[in-house]
């Protein structure tokens, strides 16, 4: 039989979700029996570990969801494979993703406390920084699938009828877990106090304050926004966490070039003078800088991608970057 102290052991590695000290301890306890003579049930001890090793490696299968009917116009749904080690993010941001996970992991352990883990967020920032991204690694990392909210679908002028479908979106929140993304969140979180707001939009809000707070499901619920100065005071306090997203510092522009450009060959570059060029855009932008640089050798012949090639691209995302800025803060005036 199994000393006291391998059942202790094998108890708290399955409560802490500890595989390898859990697979480790069951084996001792399966070469203890063969020790004392017990080799038949050393054997069937064995076959069942190695069973339980097999079915723990294999890649676990999402059940596919499809949104139908009304929901079908008002959710799209992926099933991302994407992983936090490869998002470039300060360290900061970085950190509070990955403590979420691991929340996400642990949470019956967190519950058994009486505790509840981290699920509705509030993310912040300029275009580009991550903010999606998030949404896709959080799903990834998880295993589950990411609903995206079509606001477009959502709002309407009739009186009411925008309320119903926001509880149709929470009835599916309790149904399936998953991770549910509100992008561009501010065109139903803006202040009830704006002078120019009509009272279907504060009901829209109302109903939506209403919703996440008597939410109890075990999905992950996500709200993105560019301009969090204009969201309702009320809104903050109805989430978990808020993760505020800043564009890349100087060795992070570096990261971001070296990553998107590692499967290229390239000239000798010098990053600092790229990170310094490249100051002011997102992630995004630099990514797809990378790419428009990878294109630029493709159609012109180019053995390499050049320092002259990516002064090029970089230039003319900064330009468009600033264009966008402009008409941007023209609309809000």
């Amino acid at each position: 039989m199994a000393t006291s102290q391998h059942l202790k052991t094998l108890f708290k590695s399955y409560l802490d979700e500890d595989d390898n000290r859990f697979f480790a301890c069951a084996m001792q306890i399966a070469a203890h029996e063969a020790r004392i003579g017990h080799g038949q049930l050393a054997r069937e001890l064995r076959e069942i570990i190695d069973n339980a090793k097999q079915k723990k490696s294999e890649p676990k299968t999402i059940p596919i969801v499809k949104p139908t009917g009304e929901l079908s116009s008002l959710l799209s749904v992926d099933y991302p494979k994407d992983r936090l080690s490869q998002m470039v993010l300060d360290d900061r941001v970085s950190a509070r993703i990955n403590r979420i996970i691991k929340e996400q992991r642990l949470i019956e352990k967190i519950r058994s406390f009486g505790l509840s883990p981290r699920r509705k967020l509030l993310l912040i920032g300029q275009p580009g920084t991550g903010k999606t991204m998030s949404a896709s690694v959080l799903a990834g990392e998880l295993n589950l699938a990411l609903f995206t909210i079509r606001l477009d679908g959502v709002i309407t002028k009739f009186m009411g009828e925008t309320s119903a479908k926001l509880r149709l979106i929470f009835d599916t929140i309790q149904k399936h877990r998953g991770v549910f993304l509100f992008d561009e969140f501010d065109s139903i979180g803006t202040t009830r106090n704006l002078l120019n707001d009509v009272g279907e939009i504060r009901r829209v809000l109302n109903s939506f304050l209403q919703f996440i707070e008597q939410d109890k499901s075990e999905s992950i619920i996500l709200a993105a926004t560019n301009h969090p100065e204009i969201l309702d005071y009320a809104l903050f306090r109805r989430f978990d966490d808020i993760i505020e997203y800043s564009l890349p510092d100087k060795e992070n522009r570096v990261e971001i070039f070296k990553n998107k450009l590692a499967g290229c060959k390239t000239e000798p570059l010098s990053w600092p003078k790229f990170a310094e060029q490249s100051a002011g855009l997102s992630h995004a932008d630099i990514a797809n800088a990378c790419e428009d640089a990878i294109k630029e050798m493709l159609i012109n012949n180019s053995e390499a991608i050049t320092e002259k090639i990516l002064e090029k691209v970089i230039d003319e995302r900064k330009s468009y970057r600033n264009k966008i800025f402009q008409e941007r803060n023209t609309a809000i005036k």
